[in-house]
């Protein structure tokens, strides 16, 4: 009976994330020695192509290279090149294509192509063998182990810190931020348990999400909006807080609930407003973070407190649970959601 209990693999994996991360974190080294090649070449402009919960992985990338590096960053559209035939200069820019099985045949196209004009090429894989790592010039192991659950947690999660370490050493950092994220994920989970699974008392029914978060957190809320639409079959939509109150706003009232991933550091802060505004609408604002309990919210679920450029690497560790939680008590297998396929093939 063990063996076919529902969402057993998913638990199990969300469950493996603080040792995965101290597992990366020793093997920073390694990651430097890819970082001192980028470094070498100087990239004037760097590019991320990624697809599903790599490309929210990628968005938080963007981040960390706008600005921690202080260069311009953009995030791939892959069909420029794989149905338009788009071939521009990319002599001096650094290509990062992010993709958990490195199968993607659209991000193979993207990197063979980008690099055969001239960009420095990086695979950020969980698959080192894979042929996206053969098409890059270089590549980082995100070293998260084989996911059995379609809904990605410990990949994601793991290739936030593999690309936060990347950064982190191209500017000539030593990972300081990252190096106890393993304790605090255990922390974070430990701790909040109790306020997930009375979230998934709450909102068992819900029919309409929201996420909102502002600055690096953005990723999370995107991430967060997947994982329940993918898990539970929710119709779950992901704003930034700023475009939020940009015309969206006029659809929230009393039922609509309301997931705000907000950390502390100057995205948490933008968020007050924004989140003031909802409450005020009479939204359920269920605040996730390690600010969670400086805004205006119904709910609260705690997260332990870290430098906000590697914060999203924990705060989305209770969302994968609550959309675990949700899933069975919905009557679903968050293993094996409905019509998706662990690994999607586009072009």
């Amino acid at each position: 009976m063990t063996d076919q209990q529902p969402g057993r693999h998913m638990a199990a994996e969300i469950d493996q994330q603080p040792g995965i991360f101290a597992a990366l974190v020793d093997r920073r080294a390694e990651i430097a020695e890819v970082a001192r090649a980028i470094r070498d070449r100087g990239p004037r402009f760097v590019l991320l192509a990624a697809r599903g919960s790599s490309d929210h992985a990628a968005l938080y990338a963007k981040y960390l290279t706008e600005v921690l590096l202080q260069l311009p960053a953009g995030l791939v559209s892959p069909s420029t090149t794989t149905l338009y035939g788009a071939q521009p200069d990319l002599t001096d820019v650094l290509v990062v294509s992010v993709s958990q099985s490195g199968g993607s045949p659209d991000l193979l196209e993207v990197t063979e192509s980008a690099r055969a004009r001239g960009a420095l090429t990086v695979a950020v894989t969980n698959t080192p063998d894979s042929p996206l790592n053969g098409a890059a010039e270089l590549s980082v192991d995100v070293g998260a182990g084989v996911e059995h659950a379609v809904a990605a947690t410990k990949t994601y999660s793991a290739t936030l810190l593999a690309l936060y370490l990347l950064v982190d050493a191209v500017r000539g950092g030593d990972g300081r931020h990252a190096r106890d994220l393993g304790e605090l994920a255990r922390s974070t989970l430990d701790n909040s348990a109790d306020a997930v699974a009375e979230a998934v008392r709450r909102y068992r029914f819900v029919d309409r999400v929201l996420t909102t978060a502002r600055g690096y957190s953005l990723p999370s809320a995107l991430e967060s909006a997947l994982k329940l639409a993918e898990t539970s079959y929710l119709a779950a939509r992901a704003y930034s807080g700023a475009d939020l109150l940009h015309g969206p706003v006029a659809a929230v009232d009393a039922e609509t609930a309301v997931l705000a991933v907000t950390s502390t550091g100057k995205g948490g802060e933008a968020l007050h407003d924004v989140l003031d505004a909802v409450h005020g609408r009479g939204a359920d604002v269920l605040a996730v973070g390690s600010a969670a309990a400086k805004v205006s919210a119904a709910l609260r679920i705690p997260v332990a407190e870290t430098a906000e450029e590697v914060a999203p690497v924990l705060e989305i560790l209770p969302v994968q649970r609550l959309a675990h939680g949700l899933a069975l008590a919905r009557g679903g297998d968050p293993d094996s959601p409905r019509g998706l396929n662990k690994v999607t093939r586009t072009r």
